[in-house]
């Protein structure tokens, strides 16, 4: 079946009274009245979250406390408004995504772990004392990520290895009004949505522990607003190379294993962990930190194809044959632009696609992937069929294309790294790429002068990158030249060498891309 007709498994219910959109915006809307005037609630906007069940599992609980008891509705929020935040905070231990909402940046967060990272960080900037869990916890890391995680594998370790430890992304029906959220896979404790929002908890209440500020402010400056702006990348954008800078290497483990280690001892946890001894804990901790900084932290993020408005796919796709030897790099040159937030890369997406089949009569987009300037990558033909994107080699490799025109200029540097540092490393370490790939511009491979020169001399110098070459004599005289191979990283040269006595020979050096294969398109 493929990716993007997956049944849906896991669907928010669309209310019937017209509830504001489940978008980020609207949550900064909810916290700016809140904090606006006197809400009728003697807390802060975290702690009302808690009170409306944004952190009632165990392990958090036991960390910040009981929760608050539930206010009435505060006069500052209309009656559509209050709904709205209820049921975002409304914990479900089924399907913990329904707290999800869309940010900006064309990712879905999850309000619970965010808002019980905000917390904690407002906590210890005024003097918090350290919980008084045992044995010791990070209490930022405790309530947004590592309950969660080590409870997910921890439930995975009795099972017949089919139940999902992490995943799935999912997709909104209306990305300008969203209010359905459908999960494209198997369920599990930690989609993506929690796997985001527990990510920037994490951020952000780091950032407040440092020093306080207005929570809507800071909501709005790390998220952006609407579908983003034109003025750059918003700091959400950067998660996975924050998250990653700021936990650094062993932390996440750490963490897992010591919060596991309290849900031992809290009373309706403890039948969980009875029969896990130490050494199993600790197992279970370091595969959970792998897993979730292999998927979460130094692989990507790609946007999937429903998440752009793809079409469907016509025909029949040609599945690939993993591992693939290959990548080729191209630029789209139209748009020519490149696109800097979630709307315009999901237009210029949609302008491709219907370029790609309309025009030129293909079954889809040709690319496997593409690169966006908003810190994003887009699902094409994705990781497993067939694309068009290079004639004859279609089979051998993956399509990567940056939107833009690069003959000239170069992609931003962390856009060039999205790729170079992030998707080809995660190919390789997923099983999808050949560790000894091969990378080669579209240039290389056909009559063409993609992806333009700026871009093709940054390619040169990544890893994989490499021209096998043929130097050939060609007869000036009556005596042919003996063919001569190597391999050289790049270039062309000819000249004159002697040849019989009278005579002199032409030689010249000439690009072998290798094998081909043939009925594609591209």
């Amino acid at each position: 079946m493929l990716p993007w007709l997956l049944v849906a498994l896991s669907v928010c219910a669309r209310p019937s009274t017209g509830l504001p959109p489940r978008h980020m915006d609207s949550v900064v809307q909810i916290v700016e009245a809140l904090e606006s005037t006197d809400h009728g609630f003697t807390g802060t906007v975290p702690e009302l979250a808690r009170a409306l069940g944004g952190c009632s599992t165990p392990g958090c609980r036991a960390v910040l406390g009981e929760p608050p008891d539930v206010p009435p509705a505060p006069p500052t929020l209309s009656h559509e408004q209050w709904l709205l935040f209820t049921q975002l905070l409304r914990h479900d231990t089924a399907a913990p995504e329904r707290g999800a909402v869309l940010a900006p940046d064309g990712s879905t967060v999850a309000l619970g772990p965010l808002l019980a990272g905000i917390e904690v960080g407002l906590k210890r900037v005024a003097g918090w004392p350290v919980p008084t869990v045992a044995p010791a916890v990070d209490a930022l890391y405790a309530v947004t990520i590592a309950e969660a995680l080590g409870t997910s594998f921890l439930l995975a370790r009795d099972g017949d290895g089919n139940r999902a430890t992490l995943g799935p992304g999912g997709c909104w029906d209306d990305v300008d009004d969203p209010q359905n959220y459908t999960l494209l896979g198997p369920p599990s404790p930690v989609p993506d949505a929690i796997a985001n929002g527990a990510m920037d908890g994490v951020l952000l209440g780091a950032r407040l522990a440092r020093a306080p500020i207005p929570l809507a402010d800071l909501l709005r400056s790390y998220y952006g607003t609407g579908n983003g702006t034109e003025n750059g990348r918003p700091p959400s954008s950067y998660r996975r190379r924050d998250f990653r800078v700021l936990t650094g290497p062993g932390k996440l483990e750490e963490e897992v294993a010591a919060m596991l280690r309290v849900l031992r001892v809290l009373s309706p946890t403890r039948e969980l962990l009875e029969d896990v001894g130490p050494e199993e804990v600790v197992a279970i901790a370091r595969q959970a930190a792998r897993d979730f900084t292999e998927v979460y932290v130094e692989c990507p993020a790609i946007v999937p194809r429903c998440m752009w408005g793809a079409r469907p796919y016509r025909g029949t796709p040609k599945p690939l044959t993993l591992p693939l030897d290959s990548v080729y790099i191209h630029h789209t040159f139209i748009p020519s632009a490149p696109c800097r937030t979630f709307a315009a890369c999901a237009r210029a997406m949609r302008a491709m696609q219907r370029f790609h089949q309309d025009a030129r009569g293909w079954d889809d987009i040709g690319y496997s992937f593409v690169v966006g300037s908003d810190g994003y990558l887009y699902q094409g033909r994705g990781w497993h069929w067939v694309g068009a994107h290079t004639k004859g080699y279609n089979s051998k490799g993956y399509g990567v294309s940056y939107v833009g025109d690069f003959s000239a200029t170069l992609p931003d540097p962390d856009t060039i790294a999205l790729v170079r540092d992030g998707l080809l490393p995660c190919a390789v370490r997923t099983g999808r790429l050949h560790r000894n790939y091969t990378l080669r511009g579209h240039r290389q491979m056909g009559h063409t002068d993609c992806p333009g020169n700026s871009l093709f001399r940054e390619i040169e110098t990544w890893h994989g990158f490499k021209v096998s070459t043929k130097l050939c004599g060609v007869s000036r005289g009556w005596k042919f030249g003996a063919l001569v191979c190597e391999d050289r990283p790049r270039g062309c040269w000819s000249g004159w060498v002697p040849g019989k006595v009278g005579s002199w020979s032409r030689w010249m050096l000439v690009m072998d891309p290798g094998p081909t294969d043939a009925g594609s398109n591209g």
